[in-house]
């Protein structure tokens, strides 16, 4: 992964000590001019959770909530079903307070009748006319080094889904950038640009390299991006961000996977106020697979949400794609199986490969993936679907095929066509025809994608690289279909289909390949 300076225009504004918050005591309103600042009538608004992070409290009868005093930095609201927050003057959903960002209260009785310190006043506004079905953009690593790769970030995924998306919330599941922090300002101009709620959770290169403990290490996440921990609730499902990277400075490994125990205080008491019948999606960087991800930790998270008929986790950092289904042998003891989601990177193969005629790199995956981004959408009874969108590409592009271009007629049968199927499961059916006969079967292997294969050849024996970074080694893949290549047909043209059955419908995918007869 290439490693730039940090910038230090957050650093500057985010000490590694972590100030006080002085947002302990305060108060939630309806904002019904939606104005952002509380104005005459303009009521309180009871039993809004409102958390640091560990403890959480519910705002009284006019809207007013007191924290105990801790050490944490930022205090945030849990944006209750049925209601919306203003914008932050960066466009993000202004739901959290840091340390610095202490404002003078304004007169309009918004000062609680308390010792600690307060804040300005958390506004929300009723939402009228939600949707039925509710739909979720999913981004991870989008892992912008520079301005140039932002630039890519923007044209890539940002600009073709402005106006056109449908969504109405969106979630960045860390490594936001690749250890420049400086650049999340740039980040955060291109993503509001969707014009929709963005949640952030850090990942390993969100951490600030010069802090010297875990504590530390968020620094600039938080000043720039809102707490670590958060929740977000919608009538649909509820949203869970948690930082689940345990940042070792001066160690080997610089990190591992797990939760803190402040994040368990916060999910014990947050879980015991829902409702089991929700959904509780949960979003984290590391999967829980990962063999750096603490066994304990993820046991202690299971037990938590076994309660939950409707769960499904959220998770980056892989820069391949691929889902997990967690069963009673590793330790799940809910109903059914527990989905996990390990969603293909925006960035792909960290902007790397050979430049596209828009000058993008095209960054595909060790697992043949293109990067992309994921969809959830969610109706009102909790059932929910997900699909993947490759960067640029239209709707019904859901794989990519590899096949011979030319075969001797008559040969042994032992030439493969290949299908990427990006969001294929060990259930999904893949199946192959050729010129317009009847279906077959294809057979999932676990097996590198060959046309990433060929790339790879092509880099290997190019005398200079062909991109800023060659695209990556091809890895096995957990969503490949191989088919054998009729060769027993006229010589010739032939043209091969391949349909998968997803969720959100049917999908097909063509090529051709060509029989010659032997020249001997």
């Amino acid at each position: 992964m290439r490693h730039v300076l940090v910038a230090s225009l957050l650093l500057a504004l985010s000490p590694f000590a972590a100030a006080q918050s002085p947002c302990f005591t305060g108060l939630v309103f309806d904002d019904a001019n939606g104005d952002g600042r509380r104005g005459q009538g303009e009521a309180g608004i009871e039993g809004v959770l409102v958390s640091d992070g560990r403890q959480i409290v519910r705002t009284d009868a006019q809207g007013r909530y007191q924290l105990a005093a801790s050490d944490a930095a930022v205090v945030s609201i849990i944006k209750p079903a049925g209601w919306q927050p203003g914008q932050r003057a960066d466009g993000l959903p202004d739901t959290w307070r840091h340390a610095a960002d202490a404002q003078a209260l304004e007169p309009a009785g918004e000062q609680a009748s308390t010792t600690l310190p307060a804040c300005r006043a958390f506004a929300l506004r009723r939402q009228d006319n939600a949707p039925a079905t509710l739909r979720a953009l999913l981004f991870a690593d989008s892992q912008t080094s520079n301005l140039t790769e932002v630039g890519y970030y923007a044209r890539d995924i940002i600009e073709p889904l402005i106006g056109t998306h449908g969504a109405q919330l969106g979630l960045t599941l860390g490594d936001i950038t690749n250890d420049d922090m400086g650049l999340y300002p740039a980040l955060t101009a291109q993503t509001t640009r969707l014009g929709v709620p963005w949640l952030h959770i850090p990942g390993n290169h969100d951490m600030d390299p010069q802090a010297t403990s875990d504590a530390q290490a968020l620094a600039s996440f938080q000043r720039a991006l809102g707490p670590d921990t958060h929740v977000w609730e919608e009538p649909q499902a509820v949203f869970i961000g948690l930082d689940d990277i345990i940042a070792q400075p001066g160690q080997r490994p610089a990190y591992i996977g797990g939760l803190r125990e402040d994040q368990f205080d916060f999910l014990t008491q947050y879980l015991a106020t829902l409702d089991t019948s929700r959904l509780v999606v949960v979003g984290v960087h590391m999967p829980l697979f990962d063999d750096k991800f603490r066994p304990a930790d993820r046991q202690r998270l299971f037990d938590l949400l076994a309660r939950f008929p409707r769960r499904l986790v959220l998770s980056g950092h892989t820069h391949t794609q691929q889902h997990r289904h967690y069963g009673p042998a590793d330790g799940w003891q809910g109903v059914g199986a527990l989905h996990e989601y390990n969603v293909g990177a925006a960035c792909g193969s960290y902007w790397s490969g050979v430049a596209d005629a828009a000058g993008i790199p095209v960054a595909t995956m060790a697992d043949g993936t293109p990067n992309g981004y994921g969809l959830l959408q969610v109706d009102g009874q909790g059932g929910y679907t997900l699909q993947y969108r490759a960067a640029r590409a239209p709707v019904q592009a859901q794989m990519h095929l590899h096949a011979p271009r030319v075969l001797r007629q008559g040969a042994y049968p032992a030439w493969g066509l290949y299908a990427n199927v990006w969001m294929g499961q060990a259930d999904t059916v893949v199946e192959f025809r050729v010129d317009g006969g009847a279906w077959q079967p294809m057979t999932r292997v676990d097996k590198p994608d060959p046309a990433l294969l060929a790339e790879n050849a092509i880099d290997d024996l190019a005398p200079g690289l062909r991109g800023f970074d060659r695209s990556p080694e091809a890895e096995p893949s957990t969503h490949l279909w191989r088919a054998a290549v009729p060769t027993r047909l006229e010589a010739g043209e032939h043209r091969v289909d391949v349909r998968a059955q997803l969720p959100g419908g049917e999908y097909m995918a063509s090529t051709t390949y060509r029989l010659e007869p032997a020249s001997r």
